[in-house]
């Protein structure tokens, strides 16, 4: 092929420029067209990659060019990120490439022994084109201090681009000028978000920094509400009108929007007639209208701890798609016969209305599981209850039978005052009804995946590849001195939950876990299907949350038009060129969900922990690092113990994840249980300091 021929050529000379490339090959002027062709798609297939300074070609070999993002470091230098080792990058070789951009290195010569240095020689996209700082105001002019402590530069801001902003206010900032040697970026103020610990600027702050937008447009608002909010009876014509079966939602006490119902009945046979009713959003948001370009530009709401981001309006999201008691409500609806195995022994999805009986709560209905604690919003419902706690455990025991990995890890439960200020924060209870709600929502998703994956139309699934191989060695030889071990042969995820079954209730048991999770993949979407190692499902999609999830909503169309027959050669066509784009996105808005709520956490747990510097509390060393200890406490918070505060020289023992004190020989171990003392708080970075008390 010709295309591996260029490769061959540039890959055994110095960078040429097309024209050059063009005449070694003796092509002609009527051939010159095609064959630049050629080389444009050899740049958008990531070999080779076109220097605009000197409009001439290299190929990223991987050896001495290779490209990746940049980590960068508040003392200007950085790590080219790489698989298979992180490459140095010194503050002179960075050329104005800041942190996430994504650059091409070259490697320094081997020679000079710096075989893991390197140098940007180009930026291929800039991360931040728009940052989040402290404005320091110096009267003709202005800097703006990034929250990112990963940004070594401050922005340089203009009197006019000032924007009557405050001494020490958050603001938002676009770059309009890029770093260059000895000289700051230079950007003009787009927002003012406030004061730091005014009401809600935190939560601003970290939604500007992830560009998530906070309001909808007027397009969007304006097709919301033409929309009707009650069901009228043109809506119901070819529905399964299911408005006598008795269904109720279970959800938590602050819930606003429901997507989910459930019903169920003991049928002749002694089988559970399990009904999973959801939300029917694509009656409402239809593709390619306002709602629906917003929705998937969106990807899925965010949940930043009292403050919610929704995919879709309130009308929509708290009105006409959620499941509120007491109203009719369009649904798809999922049926499956269970036997007393836990198997599916048939099933049916059809088009409903529902008229949700009861909004329960899953610690009303947990005590009654747990306790037969009869609250009164239970009363009428106490025999679905039971039939569907047997269930769910009949369920549950299948799922770890066959090597499901459940990681139980505590989480946080944050509560806030009307100023959104932290008072309390707590260990969140995952108790007898979230875990039942959790094995229905599993269920229905298996069986609508299973469906269609077997009727061989196009799908969106929810896949969790095998752990690679690499990074289960890497995990071994981590825990190996705590004497466990992970096959890597034939490992299935059964292996992994063994583990986790090993080291329960142990000192070690959150070291091992934390980094048995981080050796996994990430689940993500995907237009093909492949298993769930996490779930060690077969089949799996989201289906259950099309209020919060694109890719729900995604899906629910494919079903809809299945029902109605109308998924012609043409439809297949579009979706097998389109959900390979749906699901490559909703995992990037997935993960930038979830980097957002992290960080909002983190802040408003050092907001909590600033008020109590001082203080002393009990916790358990989380992580040991190069840099310091990690020590959790019971309510989930971390903080750090700096090497440098210690009394002490300590170094990180790599092999055995210990810090051994150099003229102590005092060790610390993952899992020990210690005394600290809160010293320093910063809440614009979400960080927690505390040091040791006693021995």
């Amino acid at each position: 092929m010709i295309k591996e021929k260029i490769l061959d050529v540039l890959k055994n000379s110095e960078p040429m420029s097309k024209e050059q490339i063009a005449k070694l090959f003796e092509i002609k002027n009527k051939e010159k067209k095609s064959f630049y062709k050629l080389i444009e798609e050899l740049q958008e297939e990531g070999e080779i990659f076109l220097d605009k300074q000197s409009s001439k070609y290299f190929v990223i070999d991987g050896e001495n060019f290779v490209t990746g993002k940049i980590q960068g470091n508040e003392r200007g230098f950085g790590f080219l990120l790489q698989e298979d080792g992180d490459i140095f990058i010194s503050a002179d070789h960075m050329n104005s490439a800041m942190n996430g951009d994504t650059v091409v290195g070259k490697l320094l010569d081997k020679s000079s022994g710096n075989s893991d240095e390197g140098e940007v020689i180009a930026i291929i996209e800039r991360k931040n084109e728009k940052i989040v700082g402290t404005l320091q105001d110096q009267r003709n002019f202005g800097f703006v201090v990034p929250d990112e402590s990963k940004i070594a530069y401050d922005i340089f801001i203009p009197k006019k681009f000032m924007k009557n902003a405050k001494n020490g206010q958050k603001v938002l900032v676009k770059i309009d000028k890029w770093p260059k040697k000895d000289k700051k970026p230079e950007g003009q103020i787009l927002e003012i978000l406030g004061f730091p610990g005014e009401k809600g600027v935190e939560i601003l702050s970290v939604a500007a920094t992830y560009n998530l937008p906070m309001s909808f447009t007027k397009k969007t608002i304006s097709e919301a509400k033409k929309i009707p909010q009650e069901v009228t009876k043109k809506m119901l014509e070819h529905r399964a009108d299911l408005r006598d079966l008795k269904t109720f939602t279970i959800d938590g006490a602050d819930s606003k929007d429901f997507d989910d119902a459930v019903s169920i009945e003991i049928l002749e046979n002694g089988n559970f007639y399990l009904g999973v009713h959801i939300a029917d959003v694509s009656h409402y948001v239809k593709e390619k209208d306002e709602l629906d370009k917003e929705a998937y530009k969106r990807g899925n709401s965010v949940y930043l701890v009292d403050k919610v981001i929704p995919m879709l309006p309130k009308e929509l999201s708290n009105g006409i798609c959620s499941l509120n008691e007491g109203v009719d409500r369009l649904t798809l609806s999922v049926f499956m016969e269970v036997n007393k195995n836990g198997s599916v022994v048939n099933n049916s999805i059809v088009e409903s209305v529902i008229n949700s009986h009861r909004r329960l709560i899953y610690d009303n209905v947990s005590d009654f599981i747990e306790n037969k604690a009869k609250d009164k919003s239970i009363e009428g419902l106490e025999e679905e209850l039971t039939n569907m706690a047997e269930l769910a455990e009949i369920l549950s025991k299948k799922r770890q039978a066959r090597g499901s990995i459940d990681f139980d890890f505590p989480e946080a439960k944050i509560i806030v005052d009307e100023s959104g200020h932290p008072v309390n924060i707590l260990k969140e209870e995952r108790r007898v009804a979230n875990r039942l709600i959790e094995e229905f929502m599993i269920l229905c998703n298996e069986v609508v995946s299973e469906q269609h994956f077997w009727m061989e139309v196009p799908f969106l699934y929810r896949i969790h590849e095998e752990p690679e191989e690499e990074r289960i060695n890497s995990l071994n030889k981590t825990i190996r001195h705590l004497g466990y071990k992970l096959n890597t042969q034939n490992m299935n995820s059964r292996d992994v939950q063994s583990l986790i079954d090993e080291v329960k209730g142990k000192e070690e048991e959150l070291f091992v876990s934390t980094l048995v999770l981080r050796s996994l993949r990430k689940a993500k979407y995907s237009a093909e299907q492949d298993i769930h190692f996490g779930l060690a499902s077969k089949y799996y999609s989201h289906f259950t949350s099309p209020i919060r999830r694109y890719a729900d909503l995604t899906i629910h169309r494919i079903i809809k038009d299945i029902i109605h027959s109308k998924l012609n050669d043409r439809k297949v066509d579009y979706l097998e060129s389109e959900l390979p784009n749906i699901a490559d996105h909703v995992s990037k808005t997935e993960k930038l969900a979830q980097e957002a709520e992290r960080t909002v956490e983190s802040i408003k747990m050092a907001e909590y922990m600033k008020d109590r510097i001082g203080e002393e509390y009990e916790g358990i060393i989380s992580s040991i690092t190069s840099f310091g200890i990690f020590v959790q406490l019971e309510n989930t918070i971390e903080g750090l113990i700096g090497y440098n505060s210690m009394d002490d020289y300590f170094e990180f023992n790599e092999d055995e994840y210990t810090a051994v004190g150099r003229d102590t020989n005092k060790i610390y171990h993952m899992g020990d249980r210690v005394n600290i003392r809160v010293v320093n708080t910063n809440v614009t970075k979400g960080t927690i300091d505390f040091e040791f008390v006693g021995d």
